[in-house]
């Protein structure tokens, strides 16, 4: 079986409901014509009694009834409107008397139904309402007394009702459907928009974006989500794709160098010295090369780290230290005076490996870019119920042009005014991913020829 359209699931849920709705009102106005009906002809059958109880009388120890000519007169006053059809019985249910409009006929009395109980029952086929009371003069039961009225009329009248109710109900519903279709189809339009966007989007076409309604309703809201999406989505692709550009850049590079050195070396015979320096000079660029691997590994786990973070208890003063003792050797090969000051012992919740790796890439990258005899200062301090690391550096600065761009993968600012140092560009923008995923504020302040100072801001337990 087909499954239905959204719109017509929309517009099928619209008309059961309606229909509901509508079968209920249709139901309590049926009812309610049915109970006005009768009620109007109880009242006139309670008026009969209450008349033609007034009417027995006693003459000479005989009891009259009712007069041949009253009689007449009153089933001609009747005939038009509703027939009511009279009748007398004795004690022993014999008929003593009845109108003149029951001719050959009689009305039955139903020893299960209570006096004074409006009811229903047929006279010639035709539908009646009945009520039989006894019959008392002066506190002395002389019989029975059943009088009925003929319900053709109103049966007729309830019945046409009911069949334009019968009718009326389907053909409502249906217009209804194809109404709530048509005004479906329109409300539903961003909704097509979406689908029609969406089947044009490929990886290489990403610009296409959803139509905003008019409306500012939940559809206004849905489009403009999906557009937002989808900018986020062709950021992403394109910072990926200019990411492999510069990865396969960065990679090659070394590369190039390593096969050039060593086609130069086969060339022709060279002494054990040269052999040396060629040598040396291509492990350097293996080393240089590993590093930016192990780097491009790091900035590819941060992808999904979300996950996989492991908080537990750091101390913040140890990990600086080690951090020095394993830089030892630059700081002691530049004779970099390195200060470190902890005014307290620092604990704070986060990922050790994580932030051993923010810590250690800032304190590398101060001592790469601080010339030999220069200082860096390592701050440690407590403020505001908050943990701060203030590394400053008296090195070679950062262009205020520069640094909102530091933070992207590969970038190096004054590279081309500074080849002696070696570096890929991967360090603050590996420091900047890791201090978002561990939600420690990360700050960067520079001047040229000055120095620069990081601040990271750590929450405490």
């Amino acid at each position: 079986m087909a499954q239905l359209s959204f719109k017509n699931r929309i517009a099928l849920n619209y008309i059961i409901t309606t229909g509901l709705l509508i079968l209920v009102v249709f139901s309590a106005t049926y009812s309610t014509v049915k109970f006005t009906v009768y009620k109007h002809i109880d009242e006139n059958l309670m008026i009969e009694i209450q008349d033609h109880l007034k009417e027995i009388r006693m003459e000479k120890k005989k009891v009259i009834f009712m007069d041949a000519e009253e009689w007449e007169e009153r089933e001609h006053n009747s005939v038009d409107v509703n027939p009511v059809f009279v009748q007398f019985l004795d004690l022993n249910k014999k008929i003593i008397e009845k109108s003149p409009n029951l001719k050959n006929e009689k009305l039955v009395y139903h020893e299960s139904k209570e006096h004074y109980e409006l009811f229903d029952t047929h006279l010639l086929g035709s539908k009646i309402r009945q009520i039989q009371i006894p019959l008392h003069v002066k506190s002395k039961r002389i019989g029975y007394l059943i009088i009925a009225m003929s319900l053709s009329d109103s049966a007729k009248v309830l019945k046409n009702l009911l069949d334009t109710l019968l009718i009326a109900f389907p053909i409502i519903l249906v217009l209804l459907f194809l109404i709530a279709r048509f005004f479906a189809g329109r409300s539903i339009k961003p909704i097509n928009a979406i689908i029609n966007t969406s089947r044009i989007i490929t990886k290489d076409n990403l610009k296409a974006r959803i139509p905003l309604p008019k409306t500012r309703d939940e559809l206004f809201t849905l489009s403009k989500t999906i557009n937002n999406l989808l900018n986020r989505i062709e950021d992403a692709i394109e910072r990926e794709k200019q990411f492999t550009s510069d990865a396969s850049h960065e990679l090659r590079t070394p590369l190039t160098v390593i096969k050039g050195t060593l086609e130069v070396l086969i060339r022709k015979p060279r002494d054990n010295k040269e052999y040396e320096e060629k040598i040396n000079y291509c492990i350097n660029e293996v080393d240089h090369l590993n590093a930016l691997v192990d780097q491009l590994l790091l900035m590819a786990r941060f992808e999904n780290q979300k996950q996989n973070i492991n908080t537990e208890s750091v101390y913040l003063n140890s990990l600086i230290l080690d951090a020095l003792t394993l830089n030892s050797e630059k700081i002691n090969a530049k004779k970099i005076d390195v200060k470190f000051d902890a005014v307290a012992d620092c604990y704070i919740q986060s990922d050790t490996f994580l932030v051993i790796t923010i810590i250690r890439n800032i304190i590398s990258n101060a001592l790469k870019y601080t010339d030999k005899g220069g200082h860096i200062s390592i701050l440690l301090l407590k403020q505001n119920g908050k943990t701060i690391c203030k590394i400053t550096d008296n090195g070679i600065g950062i262009a205020k042009g520069d640094l909102e761009l530091i933070s992207s993968p590969f970038f190096r600012s004054n590279s081309t005014d500074h080849p002696e140092i070696k570096g890929t560009g991967l360090g603050l923008s590996i420091v900047k991913r890791t201090t978002e995923l561990l939600d420690i504020k990360f700050k960067i302040e520079s001047e040229l020829n000055v120095g620069t100072t990081v601040f990271l801001t750590f929450n405490d337990k």
